[in-house]
């Protein structure tokens, strides 16, 4: 598992890193350039034309010596050293001195007229104006190169985090004045701002570099934020025993469907029946209950009293995990039974799609959640529940509050989809692909979350495994018929290769 540390956090281990390795900043700063310079060769190669932003702090350090490294492997360079209050940190000024000693470098410290460079298609720019530790929005004439940088067509590489940007919360950032970085080399770990939406544009592609950082000072340091690995994950899934039979594996109660929309069902129930549950049952409106037996001849069905909509909340004393949610449809009668089930469920529960938009328009009830439930929100479906969010760190803070409230788990839908805990940690899924972004993606979820319930799966370790497991499905599933083309059935159909790739390397047997 990967931490994800606050900013004001990784200032603290670099210190922890010099202190108790021990390595002098200045080389632990020539550690990182060695990585750096090593991850911009293997992409570009001599031929490249490089022009080199250097800034006073030590972001600029790092970048006048991955300046220094490219040079004596035979690149081209300009570097440019801003220096307006001729002020560099004691680490920038020492690399500007060792650059200055390399021959074929077109070097310009600036401290008061600047004289941009022209920047072609062909050229790449690295940016090494500022880094993680920026607390304030860019201005003057930062902002002014940053703005050239931006409007010009050469490729950008940001070292460690674009320039303009910061490392958490860009509420109040004028983004107008970021760098628009094609590749961002994140110095040992990835910025928590690396898995927010709007800040794509402006990352680009990003690709973590080892510099050493003390291990005892990353395992001694807590954080809130983390990123799931396969390793994580692996383990988690049980082997079965030869003498085992289906009653051993669950007995799953999906609630879902309505006029309509049976395929919602459809899609929750076979997902879930290709997740090793032992029985599952479907409660479905009449009007759906042949399309179920015919679909998912697997499932039994229970008929609702209603033609055409959910509107008996069943008891659920007899199951092991119900799910509720997907195509429901917001008629009176299924607003009532929802909040109804909600009042009386005690069994684990997942709530989804129109399950959570009817506790949207009923926040009352967000209090009365089963204990360790699962939400399995998008951002329109969390902001329903929570208010109107600012932005994609504003959502999250909000869908922690909501979790370390309500105690229950959240799945914030999504590229890198967030599971936020009773607790309030927040672990980041890594699996997945836009051609997952088609309607029933999300059901199929749902039925996968409530097989595992079903089999006694602990919810965390439930979404921990049902999450990856599901994008690691959609990953095959591009991998096979490509993005464009998917559609929430081929990930159904590509669970059964996800759950064998998991099967083969699975270490734990039974227990949870």
């Amino acid at each position: 598992m990967i931490k994800i540390f606050p900013t004001q956090s990784i200032k603290q281990l670099d210190a922890y890193t010099i202190e108790h390795e021990p390595v002098a900043s200045i080389d632990l700063m020539e550690r990182a350039a060695h990585g750096l310079a090593t991850a911009i060769a293997s992409r570009w190669d001599a031929a490249t034309p490089f022009v080199v932003f250097a800034g006073p702090g030590n972001n600029g350090g790092d970048a006048l010596a991955v300046a220094r490294l490219l040079a004596l492997k035979g690149y081209r360079l300009a570097v440019y050293l801003f220096n307006p209050k001729d002020e560099l940190s004691p680490d920038c000024q020492t690399n500007r001195d060792r650059l200055q000693e390399v021959s074929g470098v077109d070097f310009h410290e600036v401290s008061t007229q600047f004289v941009p460079p022209a920047l072609t298609a062909r050229h790449v720019v690295v940016d090494g104006l500022f880094g993680s530790g920026l607390n304030k929005p860019l201005s003057g004439g930062f902002a002014a190169v940053v703005n050239y940088v931006n409007a010009s067509p050469a490729r950008v590489v940001a070292i460690d985090i674009p320039s303009g940007l910061m490392g958490e919360d860009n509420s109040y950032n004028v983004m107008a004045n970021v760098i628009h970085a094609d590749l961002t080399l994140s110095l040992q770990l990835p910025k928590l701002a690396f898995f927010f939406a709007e800040n794509a544009p402006y990352v680009g592609e990003w690709q973590v570099v080892d510099i050493g950082l003390h291990p005892g000072g990353i395992e001694r340091t807590a954080t809130d934020f983390f990123l799931l690995e396969e390793d994580d994950v692996r383990p988690l899934l049980r082997r079965r025993g030869r003498f085992e039979h289906k009653g051993n594996f669950g007995r799953a109660l999906l609630i879902a469907g309505s006029r309509g929309m049976a395929g919602a069902s459809v899609l929750a129930a076979r997902a879930c029946l290709r997740s090793g549950v032992g029985l599952l049952t479907v409660h479905v409106p009449v009007c759906n209950n042949l399309v179920l037996q015919t679909a998912v001849p697997e499932a039994k069905t229970e008929v609702d009293f209603c033609e055409g909509t959910f509107a008996e909340a069943p008891d659920t004393d007899d199951y092991q995990a119900v799910a509720c949610g997907p195509g429901l449809g917001m008629a009176e009668e299924t607003e009532k039974a929802v909040l109804e089930l909600v009042n009386s469920c005690q069994t684990p529960l997942v709530l989804d799609a129109d399950a959570l938009n009817i506790l949207g328009a009923h926040r009352n009830y967000l209090r009365r959640l089963p204990k360790n439930a699962i939400l399995t929100p998008h951002p329109t479906e969390l902001e329903r529940m929570v208010g109107k969010c600012q932005n994609s760190y504003d959502r999250l803070m909000k869908a922690r509050e909501l979790a370390e409230n309500a105690s229950v788990y959240i799945i914030l839908k999504g590229a890198y989809t967030a599971i936020v805990t009773p607790e309030g940690h927040i672990f980041f899924n890594p699996t997945g692909n836009p051609g997952m972004a088609t309607g029933g993606s999300g059901d199929v979820l749902t039925g996968l979350l409530l097989a595992l319930l079903a089999q006694g799966y602990e919810p965390q370790k439930a979404a921990w495994l049902g999450v990856y497991v599901h994008g690691q499905a959609g990953d095959e599933a591009a991998a096979r018929l490509g993005q464009m083309a998917l559609t929430a059935s081929d990930i159904v159909d590509a669970l059964p290769g996800a759950w064998q790739t998991m099967e083969r390397t699975s270490t734990v047997s039974g227990g949870q």
